[in-house]
Protein backbone atom coordinates (compact mmCIF):
# COMPACT_ATOMS: atom_id res chain seq x y z
CA UNK A 1 0.00 0.00 0.00
CA UNK A 2 2.85 2.38 0.76
CA UNK A 3 4.20 1.93 -2.77
CA UNK A 4 0.77 2.44 -4.30
CA UNK A 5 0.25 5.67 -2.38
CA UNK A 6 3.67 6.93 -3.35
CA UNK A 7 2.97 6.17 -7.00
CA UNK A 8 -0.40 7.93 -6.86
CA UNK A 9 1.21 10.97 -5.30
CA UNK A 10 3.86 11.09 -8.00
CA UNK A 11 1.23 10.83 -10.72
CA UNK A 12 -0.68 13.73 -9.16
CA UNK A 13 2.36 16.01 -8.79
CA UNK A 14 3.12 18.95 -11.09
CA UNK A 15 5.38 21.98 -11.04
CA UNK A 16 2.41 24.34 -10.87
CA UNK A 17 -1.34 24.20 -10.38
CA UNK A 18 -3.61 26.85 -11.88
CA UNK A 19 -7.08 27.10 -10.34
CA UNK A 20 -9.55 28.34 -12.96
CA UNK A 21 -9.40 28.65 -16.74
CA UNK A 22 -10.87 32.08 -17.41
CA UNK A 23 -9.11 35.26 -18.52
CA UNK A 24 -6.40 35.24 -15.84
CA UNK A 25 -6.19 31.44 -15.44
CA UNK A 26 -5.62 31.01 -19.16
CA UNK A 27 -2.80 33.53 -19.02
CA UNK A 28 -1.22 31.77 -16.01
CA UNK A 29 -1.29 28.44 -17.86
CA UNK A 30 0.25 29.98 -20.98
CA UNK A 31 3.04 31.80 -19.17
CA UNK A 32 4.00 28.97 -16.81
CA UNK A 33 4.03 26.28 -19.51
CA UNK A 34 6.00 28.45 -21.89
CA UNK A 35 8.59 28.91 -19.15
CA UNK A 36 9.01 25.14 -18.98
CA UNK A 37 6.84 24.17 -16.00
CA UNK A 38 4.55 21.15 -16.02
CA UNK A 39 1.17 22.70 -15.25
CA UNK A 40 -2.17 21.29 -14.13
CA UNK A 41 -5.08 23.62 -14.90
CA UNK A 42 -8.21 22.79 -12.91
CA UNK A 43 -11.67 23.92 -14.03
CA UNK A 44 -14.75 23.18 -11.97
CA UNK A 45 -17.06 22.92 -14.99
CA UNK A 46 -17.22 21.13 -18.31
CA UNK A 47 -14.83 21.39 -21.19
CA UNK A 48 -15.73 23.72 -24.08
CA UNK A 49 -13.72 23.09 -27.22
CA UNK A 50 -13.01 25.98 -29.56
CA UNK A 51 -15.44 26.10 -32.51
CA UNK A 52 -16.97 22.64 -31.94
CA UNK A 53 -18.76 23.60 -28.74
CA UNK A 54 -20.00 27.02 -29.84
CA UNK A 55 -23.27 25.30 -30.68
CA UNK A 56 -25.34 28.44 -31.29
CA UNK A 57 -22.71 30.64 -32.95
CA UNK A 58 -23.94 30.11 -36.50
CA UNK A 59 -27.65 29.72 -35.85
CA UNK A 60 -30.15 32.05 -37.48
CA UNK A 61 -32.66 33.84 -35.22
CA UNK A 62 -35.54 31.70 -36.49
CA UNK A 63 -33.63 28.51 -35.65
CA UNK A 64 -34.07 29.19 -31.93
CA UNK A 65 -37.28 27.66 -30.67
CA UNK A 66 -38.11 30.66 -28.51
CA UNK A 67 -36.30 33.33 -30.59
CA UNK A 68 -33.83 34.00 -27.78
CA UNK A 69 -36.36 34.25 -24.98
CA UNK A 70 -36.28 32.18 -21.81
CA UNK A 71 -38.76 29.47 -20.93
CA UNK A 72 -40.44 29.39 -17.55
CA UNK A 73 -38.30 26.35 -16.68
CA UNK A 74 -35.12 28.26 -17.50
CA UNK A 75 -36.26 31.22 -15.43
CA UNK A 76 -37.00 28.94 -12.48
CA UNK A 77 -33.58 27.27 -12.56
CA UNK A 78 -31.71 30.56 -13.11
CA UNK A 79 -33.27 33.07 -10.69
CA UNK A 80 -30.06 35.13 -10.50
CA UNK A 81 -28.74 34.70 -14.06
CA UNK A 82 -32.09 35.86 -15.50
CA UNK A 83 -31.94 39.21 -13.69
CA UNK A 84 -30.24 40.99 -16.56
CA UNK A 85 -29.34 40.77 -20.24
CA UNK A 86 -26.46 38.22 -20.32
CA UNK A 87 -28.56 35.08 -19.89
CA UNK A 88 -30.68 34.28 -22.97
CA UNK A 89 -31.58 31.30 -25.10
CA UNK A 90 -28.76 32.33 -27.44
CA UNK A 91 -26.03 31.27 -24.98
CA UNK A 92 -27.87 29.72 -22.04
CA UNK A 93 -25.44 26.77 -21.76
CA UNK A 94 -22.67 29.15 -20.69
CA UNK A 95 -24.40 30.20 -17.46
CA UNK A 96 -24.75 28.33 -14.17
CA UNK A 97 -27.86 26.71 -12.74
CA UNK A 98 -28.36 28.85 -9.64
CA UNK A 99 -29.96 26.01 -7.67
CA UNK A 100 -26.73 24.01 -7.90
CA UNK A 101 -24.61 26.81 -6.44
CA UNK A 102 -26.68 29.09 -4.19
CA UNK A 103 -25.24 31.96 -2.19
CA UNK A 104 -26.56 34.20 0.55
CA UNK A 105 -27.42 37.78 -0.36
CA UNK A 106 -27.25 39.81 2.83
CA UNK A 107 -27.89 42.67 0.43
CA UNK A 108 -28.70 42.22 -3.23
CA UNK A 109 -25.69 41.12 -5.27
CA UNK A 110 -26.10 39.80 -8.82
CA UNK A 111 -23.49 37.07 -9.21
CA UNK A 112 -23.19 36.05 -12.86
CA UNK A 113 -21.16 32.86 -13.33
CA UNK A 114 -20.16 30.34 -15.96
CA UNK A 115 -18.68 26.98 -14.96
CA UNK A 116 -16.76 25.76 -18.01
CA UNK A 117 -13.30 25.91 -19.56
CA UNK A 118 -12.75 29.50 -20.59
CA UNK A 119 -15.04 30.91 -17.91
CA UNK A 120 -16.32 34.38 -18.67
CA UNK A 121 -13.61 34.90 -21.30
CA UNK A 122 -16.21 33.46 -23.66
CA UNK A 123 -18.92 35.95 -22.68
CA UNK A 124 -17.05 39.11 -21.62
CA UNK A 125 -17.64 42.55 -23.10
CA UNK A 126 -13.99 42.71 -24.33
CA UNK A 127 -13.44 46.39 -23.48
CA UNK A 128 -9.71 46.65 -22.75
CA UNK A 129 -8.33 49.76 -21.06
CA UNK A 130 -5.14 50.36 -19.13
CA UNK A 131 -5.13 51.82 -15.65
CA UNK A 132 -2.76 54.78 -15.26
CA UNK A 133 -0.83 56.47 -12.47
CA UNK A 134 -3.99 58.41 -11.62
CA UNK A 135 -5.66 55.12 -10.65
CA UNK A 136 -2.66 53.59 -8.89
CA UNK A 137 -2.26 56.74 -6.77
CA UNK A 138 -5.89 57.55 -5.88
CA UNK A 139 -6.00 55.40 -2.74
CA UNK A 140 -2.94 57.12 -1.31
CA UNK A 141 -4.13 60.60 -2.24
CA UNK A 142 -7.69 60.46 -0.92
CA UNK A 143 -7.20 57.94 1.88
CA UNK A 144 -9.69 55.29 0.77
CA UNK A 145 -8.36 51.73 0.86
CA UNK A 146 -4.63 50.98 1.01
CA UNK A 147 -1.96 52.28 -1.32
CA UNK A 148 -1.28 50.15 -4.37
CA UNK A 149 2.15 48.51 -4.01
CA UNK A 150 2.87 49.21 -7.70
CA UNK A 151 2.66 52.13 -10.08
CA UNK A 152 2.00 52.40 -13.79
CA UNK A 153 5.69 52.11 -14.68
CA UNK A 154 5.77 48.68 -13.00
CA UNK A 155 2.96 47.23 -15.07
CA UNK A 156 3.32 49.19 -18.34
CA UNK A 157 5.71 46.66 -19.96
CA UNK A 158 3.25 43.89 -19.10
CA UNK A 159 0.36 45.80 -20.63
CA UNK A 160 2.52 45.98 -23.77
CA UNK A 161 3.15 42.26 -23.59
CA UNK A 162 -0.44 41.10 -23.20
CA UNK A 163 -1.87 43.59 -25.71
CA UNK A 164 0.50 42.36 -28.41
CA UNK A 165 -0.56 38.74 -27.85
CA UNK A 166 -4.28 39.23 -27.20
CA UNK A 167 -4.88 41.67 -30.04
CA UNK A 168 -6.58 44.89 -28.96
CA UNK A 169 -8.02 47.21 -31.60
CA UNK A 170 -8.19 50.91 -30.85
CA UNK A 171 -6.69 54.33 -31.48
CA UNK A 172 -3.82 56.18 -29.81
CA UNK A 173 -5.36 59.24 -28.19
CA UNK A 174 -2.66 60.81 -25.98
CA UNK A 175 -5.16 61.53 -23.19
CA UNK A 176 -3.73 61.79 -19.65
CA UNK A 177 -6.19 59.55 -17.79
CA UNK A 178 -6.15 56.77 -20.40
CA UNK A 179 -2.64 55.49 -21.20
CA UNK A 180 -2.13 54.41 -24.78
CA UNK A 181 -1.01 50.94 -25.78
CA UNK A 182 -0.24 48.70 -28.74
CA UNK A 183 -3.32 48.52 -30.96
CA UNK A 184 -4.54 46.91 -34.11
CA UNK A 185 -6.39 49.29 -36.48
CA UNK A 186 -9.43 50.81 -34.74
CA UNK A 187 -13.01 50.07 -35.66
CA UNK A 188 -14.72 52.99 -37.35
CA UNK A 189 -17.25 55.29 -35.73
CA UNK A 190 -20.47 55.88 -37.63
CA UNK A 191 -21.46 59.27 -39.01
CA UNK A 192 -23.41 60.41 -35.94
CA UNK A 193 -20.64 59.38 -33.55
CA UNK A 194 -18.05 61.25 -35.62
CA UNK A 195 -20.19 64.37 -35.47
CA UNK A 196 -20.68 64.09 -31.72
CA UNK A 197 -16.97 63.45 -31.18
CA UNK A 198 -15.94 66.57 -33.09
CA UNK A 199 -18.38 68.84 -31.27
CA UNK A 200 -17.46 67.52 -27.81
CA UNK A 201 -13.72 67.82 -28.42
CA UNK A 202 -14.03 71.26 -30.01
CA UNK A 203 -16.15 72.53 -27.12
CA UNK A 204 -13.98 71.16 -24.32
CA UNK A 205 -10.75 71.84 -26.22
CA UNK A 206 -9.62 68.24 -25.77
CA UNK A 207 -10.04 68.29 -21.97
CA UNK A 208 -12.60 65.62 -22.80
CA UNK A 209 -12.31 63.22 -25.71
CA UNK A 210 -14.49 60.61 -27.34
CA UNK A 211 -12.70 57.63 -28.86
CA UNK A 212 -13.71 54.30 -30.33
CA UNK A 213 -13.73 51.56 -27.72
CA UNK A 214 -10.44 49.75 -27.19
CA UNK A 215 -11.67 46.23 -27.63
CA UNK A 216 -10.24 42.68 -27.75
CA UNK A 217 -11.76 42.11 -31.20
CA UNK A 218 -9.35 41.69 -34.08
CA UNK A 219 -9.77 44.10 -36.97
CA UNK A 220 -7.09 42.24 -38.95
CA UNK A 221 -5.85 38.67 -38.80
CA UNK A 222 -3.54 38.26 -35.82
CA UNK A 223 -1.58 35.36 -34.41
CA UNK A 224 -3.32 32.82 -36.63
CA UNK A 225 -6.78 34.05 -35.65
CA UNK A 226 -9.35 35.47 -38.04
CA UNK A 227 -10.58 39.04 -37.99
CA UNK A 228 -13.96 40.20 -36.67
CA UNK A 229 -16.89 39.56 -39.01
CA UNK A 230 -19.04 42.34 -37.48
CA UNK A 231 -21.82 39.94 -36.53
CA UNK A 232 -22.10 41.13 -32.90
CA UNK A 233 -22.77 37.56 -31.73
CA UNK A 234 -19.66 37.36 -29.54
CA UNK A 235 -21.38 35.99 -26.44
CA UNK A 236 -22.15 32.73 -28.27
CA UNK A 237 -18.44 31.99 -28.83
CA UNK A 238 -16.53 33.03 -31.93
CA UNK A 239 -15.66 30.33 -34.51
CA UNK A 240 -13.30 32.80 -36.20
CA UNK A 241 -11.24 33.30 -33.05
CA UNK A 242 -11.75 37.01 -33.62
CA UNK A 243 -11.90 38.01 -29.98
CA UNK A 244 -9.62 37.13 -27.11
CA UNK A 245 -10.70 34.11 -25.09
CA UNK A 246 -8.93 31.25 -23.36
CA UNK A 247 -10.07 28.91 -26.14
CA UNK A 248 -8.87 31.06 -29.03
CA UNK A 249 -5.65 32.38 -27.53
CA UNK A 250 -3.97 31.30 -24.30
CA UNK A 251 -5.09 27.66 -24.17
CA UNK A 252 -3.72 26.75 -27.64
CA UNK A 253 -0.44 28.46 -26.70
CA UNK A 254 -0.20 26.48 -23.46
CA UNK A 255 -1.12 23.20 -25.15
CA UNK A 256 1.49 23.76 -27.86
CA UNK A 257 4.24 23.49 -25.23
CA UNK A 258 3.27 19.93 -24.30
CA UNK A 259 3.47 20.99 -20.65
CA UNK A 260 -0.23 21.45 -19.87
CA UNK A 261 -2.68 19.04 -18.32
CA UNK A 262 -6.25 20.37 -18.36
CA UNK A 263 -8.71 18.74 -15.99
CA UNK A 264 -12.33 19.91 -16.23
CA UNK A 265 -15.02 18.92 -13.69
CA UNK A 266 -12.51 19.72 -10.93
CA UNK A 267 -13.95 21.89 -8.17
CA UNK A 268 -11.03 23.03 -6.04
CA UNK A 269 -12.29 22.90 -2.47
CA UNK A 270 -9.15 23.59 -0.47
CA UNK A 271 -5.50 24.59 -0.74
CA UNK A 272 -3.46 22.19 1.40
CA UNK A 273 -1.04 23.94 3.76
CA UNK A 274 2.15 22.28 5.00
CA UNK A 275 3.11 23.69 8.40
CA UNK A 276 6.63 22.25 8.15
CA UNK A 277 7.53 24.21 5.02
CA UNK A 278 5.01 27.03 5.66
CA UNK A 279 3.94 26.66 2.04
CA UNK A 280 1.06 25.18 0.14
CA UNK A 281 1.78 21.65 -1.01
CA UNK A 282 -1.21 21.27 -3.31
CA UNK A 283 -4.98 21.34 -3.56
CA UNK A 284 -7.91 19.10 -2.76
CA UNK A 285 -10.61 18.89 -5.40
CA UNK A 286 -14.13 17.53 -5.65
CA UNK A 287 -14.79 15.85 -8.98
CA UNK A 288 -17.95 17.74 -9.90
CA UNK A 289 -19.36 14.74 -11.79
CA UNK A 290 -18.59 11.92 -9.32
CA UNK A 291 -18.09 13.85 -6.03
CA UNK A 292 -14.79 11.99 -5.58
CA UNK A 293 -12.19 13.86 -3.50
CA UNK A 294 -8.69 13.92 -5.02
CA UNK A 295 -5.45 15.64 -4.03
CA UNK A 296 -2.94 17.20 -6.43
CA UNK A 297 0.48 18.55 -5.51
CA UNK A 298 2.72 21.29 -6.87
CA UNK A 299 5.54 23.68 -6.05
CA UNK A 300 3.43 26.77 -6.79
CA UNK A 301 -0.31 27.45 -6.92
CA UNK A 302 -1.93 30.19 -8.99
CA UNK A 303 -5.45 31.05 -7.81
CA UNK A 304 -7.59 32.34 -10.68
CA UNK A 305 -11.09 31.18 -9.82
CA UNK A 306 -12.69 34.64 -10.28
CA UNK A 307 -12.86 37.25 -7.53
CA UNK A 308 -15.45 35.58 -5.35
CA UNK A 309 -14.58 32.02 -6.31
CA UNK A 310 -10.95 32.54 -5.35
CA UNK A 311 -11.83 34.23 -2.10
CA UNK A 312 -14.20 31.41 -1.19
CA UNK A 313 -11.37 28.93 -1.80
CA UNK A 314 -8.94 30.90 0.39
CA UNK A 315 -11.50 31.34 3.18
CA UNK A 316 -12.31 27.64 2.99
CA UNK A 317 -8.63 26.64 3.25
CA UNK A 318 -8.33 26.62 7.01
CA UNK A 319 -5.73 24.97 9.24
CA UNK A 320 -4.43 25.44 12.80
CA UNK A 321 -1.91 27.91 11.35
CA UNK A 322 -4.54 29.71 9.26
CA UNK A 323 -7.80 29.37 11.21
CA UNK A 324 -9.56 32.23 9.38
CA UNK A 325 -8.56 31.29 5.87
CA UNK A 326 -5.26 30.84 4.07
CA UNK A 327 -3.04 33.90 4.40
CA UNK A 328 -5.63 35.86 6.38
CA UNK A 329 -3.63 37.08 9.38
CA UNK A 330 -4.50 40.63 8.30
CA UNK A 331 -8.22 39.89 8.52
CA UNK A 332 -8.68 41.59 5.13
CA UNK A 333 -9.50 38.44 3.17
CA UNK A 334 -13.11 38.76 2.03
CA UNK A 335 -13.29 42.51 2.63
CA UNK A 336 -13.19 45.53 0.28
CA UNK A 337 -15.49 44.07 -2.38
CA UNK A 338 -16.04 46.45 -5.30
CA UNK A 339 -17.95 46.60 -8.58
CA UNK A 340 -18.62 49.39 -11.04
CA UNK A 341 -21.94 51.21 -10.85
CA UNK A 342 -23.64 51.99 -14.13
CA UNK A 343 -27.08 52.08 -15.83
CA UNK A 344 -27.34 55.86 -15.77
CA UNK A 345 -26.65 58.53 -18.37
CA UNK A 346 -28.58 60.23 -21.16
CA UNK A 347 -29.76 59.68 -24.72
CA UNK A 348 -31.50 61.56 -27.49
CA UNK A 349 -32.17 61.79 -31.22
CA UNK A 350 -29.77 62.91 -33.94
CA UNK A 351 -31.21 64.88 -36.84
CA UNK A 352 -29.81 65.43 -40.32
CA UNK A 353 -28.52 61.89 -40.98
CA UNK A 354 -31.61 60.28 -42.43
CA UNK A 355 -29.83 59.36 -45.66
CA UNK A 356 -27.12 57.46 -43.76
CA UNK A 357 -27.07 53.93 -42.38
CA UNK A 358 -24.51 51.53 -40.90
CA UNK A 359 -22.95 48.50 -42.55
CA UNK A 360 -22.52 45.37 -40.44
CA UNK A 361 -22.99 45.09 -36.69
CA UNK A 362 -19.99 46.53 -34.93
CA UNK A 363 -19.44 44.69 -31.64
CA UNK A 364 -18.10 47.77 -29.93
CA UNK A 365 -19.09 51.27 -28.86
CA UNK A 366 -17.45 54.59 -28.09
CA UNK A 367 -15.56 55.57 -24.94
CA UNK A 368 -15.16 58.85 -23.06
CA UNK A 369 -12.41 58.46 -20.43
CA UNK A 370 -12.49 59.94 -16.95
CA UNK A 371 -12.15 63.71 -16.65
CA UNK A 372 -13.61 64.38 -13.16
CA UNK A 373 -11.47 65.04 -10.06
CA UNK A 374 -8.39 65.53 -12.20
CA UNK A 375 -6.18 68.59 -11.82
CA UNK A 376 -8.23 71.58 -10.70
CA UNK A 377 -11.58 69.81 -11.11
CA UNK A 378 -12.94 69.12 -7.62
CA UNK A 379 -16.36 67.60 -7.01
CA UNK A 380 -18.35 66.71 -3.89
CA UNK A 381 -17.25 63.10 -4.34
CA UNK A 382 -13.92 61.40 -4.99
CA UNK A 383 -12.78 59.42 -8.05
CA UNK A 384 -14.70 59.52 -11.33
CA UNK A 385 -16.36 57.78 -14.23
CA UNK A 386 -16.11 57.10 -17.94
CA UNK A 387 -18.79 56.67 -20.59
CA UNK A 388 -19.58 53.95 -23.05
CA UNK A 389 -22.29 54.18 -25.66
CA UNK A 390 -22.88 54.89 -29.30
CA UNK A 391 -25.29 55.83 -32.04
CA UNK A 392 -27.65 53.59 -33.99
CA UNK A 393 -30.84 53.73 -36.02
CA UNK A 394 -34.08 52.50 -34.55
CA UNK A 395 -36.46 49.95 -36.02
CA UNK A 396 -39.48 50.42 -38.26
CA UNK A 397 -41.98 48.85 -35.88
CA UNK A 398 -42.31 51.98 -33.73
CA UNK A 399 -44.21 53.52 -36.63
CA UNK A 400 -46.71 50.70 -37.07
CA UNK A 401 -50.19 51.54 -35.76
CA UNK A 402 -52.79 48.81 -35.30
CA UNK A 403 -50.59 46.33 -37.20
CA UNK A 404 -51.24 47.98 -40.56
CA UNK A 405 -51.19 45.87 -43.69
CA UNK A 406 -50.65 46.17 -47.42
CA UNK A 407 -48.23 48.37 -49.31
CA UNK A 408 -47.94 50.98 -46.58
CA UNK A 409 -46.64 48.54 -43.98
CA UNK A 410 -44.20 47.04 -46.49
CA UNK A 411 -42.75 50.51 -47.07
CA UNK A 412 -42.47 51.07 -43.33
CA UNK A 413 -40.75 47.73 -42.81
CA UNK A 414 -38.01 48.70 -45.27
CA UNK A 415 -37.44 52.14 -43.75
CA UNK A 416 -35.23 52.45 -40.65
CA UNK A 417 -36.29 54.66 -37.78
CA UNK A 418 -34.55 57.70 -36.32
CA UNK A 419 -30.91 57.94 -35.22
CA UNK A 420 -30.35 57.77 -31.47
CA UNK A 421 -27.20 58.56 -29.49
CA UNK A 422 -26.61 57.49 -25.91
CA UNK A 423 -23.92 57.81 -23.24
CA UNK A 424 -23.94 55.45 -20.27
CA UNK A 425 -21.65 56.04 -17.31
CA UNK A 426 -19.40 53.52 -15.59
CA UNK A 427 -18.43 54.83 -12.17
CA UNK A 428 -15.75 53.81 -9.71
CA UNK A 429 -16.84 52.46 -6.34
CA UNK A 430 -14.65 52.79 -3.28
CA UNK A 431 -13.03 49.88 -1.39
CA UNK A 432 -15.20 49.94 1.73
CA UNK A 433 -13.97 47.52 4.40
CA UNK A 434 -17.54 46.63 5.37
CA UNK A 435 -18.38 45.47 1.84
CA UNK A 436 -17.44 41.87 2.37
CA UNK A 437 -17.99 38.18 1.78
CA UNK A 438 -17.78 35.32 4.26
CA UNK A 439 -18.70 31.64 4.41
CA UNK A 440 -22.29 30.89 5.39
CA UNK A 441 -22.20 27.56 7.22
CA UNK A 442 -25.99 27.22 7.36
CA UNK A 443 -26.35 26.40 3.66
CA UNK A 444 -24.71 23.99 1.22
CA UNK A 445 -24.37 23.70 -2.54
CA UNK A 446 -24.85 20.68 -4.82
CA UNK A 447 -21.38 19.37 -3.95
CA UNK A 448 -21.77 19.63 -0.18
CA UNK A 449 -19.76 22.82 0.22
CA UNK A 450 -20.84 25.65 2.44
CA UNK A 451 -21.76 28.74 0.44
CA UNK A 452 -20.59 32.32 0.22
CA UNK A 453 -22.51 35.15 1.87
CA UNK A 454 -22.23 38.57 0.21
CA UNK A 455 -22.84 41.81 2.12
CA UNK A 456 -22.16 44.73 -0.21
CA UNK A 457 -23.75 48.05 -1.16
CA UNK A 458 -22.99 51.29 -2.93
CA UNK A 459 -22.85 54.35 -0.70
CA UNK A 460 -23.09 58.13 -0.67
CA UNK A 461 -19.98 58.73 -2.81
CA UNK A 462 -21.39 56.61 -5.61
CA UNK A 463 -24.82 58.28 -5.32
CA UNK A 464 -23.30 61.75 -5.68
CA UNK A 465 -21.25 60.63 -8.66
CA UNK A 466 -24.35 59.34 -10.44
CA UNK A 467 -25.83 62.83 -10.54
CA UNK A 468 -22.86 64.00 -12.61
CA UNK A 469 -22.96 60.82 -14.69
CA UNK A 470 -26.47 61.76 -15.82
CA UNK A 471 -26.13 65.52 -16.10
CA UNK A 472 -22.73 65.53 -17.83
CA UNK A 473 -24.01 63.05 -20.41
CA UNK A 474 -26.99 65.26 -21.17
CA UNK A 475 -24.83 68.36 -21.39
CA UNK A 476 -22.42 66.78 -23.86
CA UNK A 477 -25.18 65.38 -26.05
CA UNK A 478 -27.04 68.70 -26.18
CA UNK A 479 -23.97 70.73 -27.10
CA UNK A 480 -23.25 68.09 -29.78
CA UNK A 481 -26.62 68.85 -31.38
CA UNK A 482 -28.58 65.86 -30.13
CA UNK A 483 -32.30 66.64 -29.69
CA UNK A 484 -34.90 65.57 -27.15
CA UNK A 485 -32.20 64.53 -24.67
CA UNK A 486 -33.43 62.66 -21.62
CA UNK A 487 -31.46 61.52 -18.59
CA UNK A 488 -32.05 58.22 -16.88
CA UNK A 489 -30.99 56.33 -13.77
CA UNK A 490 -32.19 52.75 -13.86
CA UNK A 491 -30.49 51.87 -10.61
CA UNK A 492 -27.38 49.80 -10.06
CA UNK A 493 -26.54 47.31 -7.35
CA UNK A 494 -23.19 45.51 -6.90
CA UNK A 495 -22.63 42.57 -9.21
CA UNK A 496 -24.64 43.94 -12.12
CA UNK A 497 -21.59 45.23 -14.00
CA UNK A 498 -19.90 41.80 -13.67
CA UNK A 499 -16.70 43.62 -12.66
CA UNK A 500 -16.44 42.34 -9.09
CA UNK A 501 -13.02 43.10 -7.59
CA UNK A 502 -11.20 43.19 -4.28
CA UNK A 503 -11.48 40.77 -1.31
CA UNK A 504 -7.81 39.61 -1.45
CA UNK A 505 -6.08 42.89 -2.11
CA UNK A 506 -2.45 43.69 -2.86
CA UNK A 507 -0.61 46.01 -0.52
CA UNK A 508 2.71 46.99 0.98
CA UNK A 509 1.88 46.02 4.58
CA UNK A 510 1.04 42.41 5.52
CA UNK A 511 -1.06 43.79 8.37
CA UNK A 512 -3.53 45.44 5.97
CA UNK A 513 -3.35 43.31 2.81
CA UNK A 514 -3.30 39.71 1.60
CA UNK A 515 -0.86 39.92 -1.33
CA UNK A 516 2.40 41.73 -2.02
CA UNK A 517 3.38 43.69 -5.13
CA UNK A 518 3.97 40.45 -7.06
CA UNK A 519 0.47 39.07 -6.29
CA UNK A 520 2.19 36.67 -3.90
CA UNK A 521 0.58 35.87 -0.56
CA UNK A 522 2.43 37.62 2.26
CA UNK A 523 2.19 34.53 4.45
CA UNK A 524 2.31 31.66 1.94
CA UNK A 525 5.06 32.42 -0.54
CA UNK A 526 4.18 29.84 -3.19
CA UNK A 527 0.56 30.94 -3.63
CA UNK A 528 -0.25 33.70 -6.13
CA UNK A 529 -3.63 35.33 -6.76
CA UNK A 530 -3.95 37.31 -9.99
CA UNK A 531 -7.65 37.58 -10.77
CA UNK A 532 -9.91 40.46 -9.79
CA UNK A 533 -9.70 39.65 -6.08
CA UNK A 534 -6.21 41.22 -5.97
CA UNK A 535 -7.36 44.76 -6.80
CA UNK A 536 -6.90 47.44 -4.08
CA UNK A 537 -9.16 49.84 -6.01
CA UNK A 538 -11.51 49.58 -8.96
CA UNK A 539 -10.73 52.64 -11.14
CA UNK A 540 -13.59 53.19 -13.62
CA UNK A 541 -12.08 51.32 -16.57
CA UNK A 542 -13.03 47.77 -17.48
CA UNK A 543 -10.54 45.67 -15.51
CA UNK A 544 -9.79 42.49 -17.48
CA UNK A 545 -6.73 43.81 -19.33
CA UNK A 546 -5.18 44.63 -15.95
CA UNK A 547 -5.77 41.06 -14.74
CA UNK A 548 -3.94 39.79 -17.83
CA UNK A 549 -0.95 42.07 -17.25
CA UNK A 550 -0.74 41.32 -13.52
CA UNK A 551 -0.90 37.59 -14.24
CA UNK A 552 1.90 37.63 -16.81
CA UNK A 553 4.02 39.74 -14.46
CA UNK A 554 3.40 37.45 -11.48
CA UNK A 555 4.22 34.33 -13.51
CA UNK A 556 7.53 35.82 -14.57
CA UNK A 557 8.37 36.56 -10.95
CA UNK A 558 7.17 33.18 -9.65
CA UNK A 559 9.28 31.17 -12.08
CA UNK A 560 12.31 33.34 -11.33
CA UNK A 561 11.86 32.77 -7.59
CA UNK A 562 11.32 29.06 -8.15
CA UNK A 563 14.61 28.78 -10.05
CA UNK A 564 16.42 30.68 -7.30
CA UNK A 565 15.03 28.28 -4.71
CA UNK A 566 13.18 31.04 -2.86
CA UNK A 567 9.84 29.28 -3.13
Amino acid sequence: MMNLNTKATAQNTYDAIVVGSGISGGWAAKELTEKGLKVLMLERGRNVEHIKDYTTAMKKPWEFEHRGRLTETQKESHPVQKRDYPYTEFNESFWVNDHDCPYTEVKRFDWYRGFHVGGKSLMWGRQSYRLGDLNFEDNLKDGHGVDWPIRYKDIAPWYDYVEKFAGISGSVDNFPSLPDGHYLPPMEMNCVEKSVKKRIEDHYKKSRIMTIGRVANLTVEHGGRGNCQYRNLCSRGCPFGAYFSTQSSTLPAAQATGNLTLRPFSLVNEIIYDKETQKAKGVRIIDSETNEHIEYYAKIVFVNGSTLGSTFLLLNSTSPEHPNGLGNASGELGHNLMDHHFRCGASGQAEGFDDKYTFGKRANGIYIPRYRNIGNDKRDYVRGFGYQGGASRGNWHAEVAELAFGGDVKDLMSTPGSWNMGLGGFGESLPYHENRVYIDKTKKDKWGQNVLAIDCEFKDNEAKMRVDMMNDAAEMLELAGIKDVKTYDNGSTPGMAIHEMGTARMGKDPKTSVLNKWNQMHEVKNVFVTDGSCMPSAACQNPSLTYMALTARACDFAVSELKKGNI
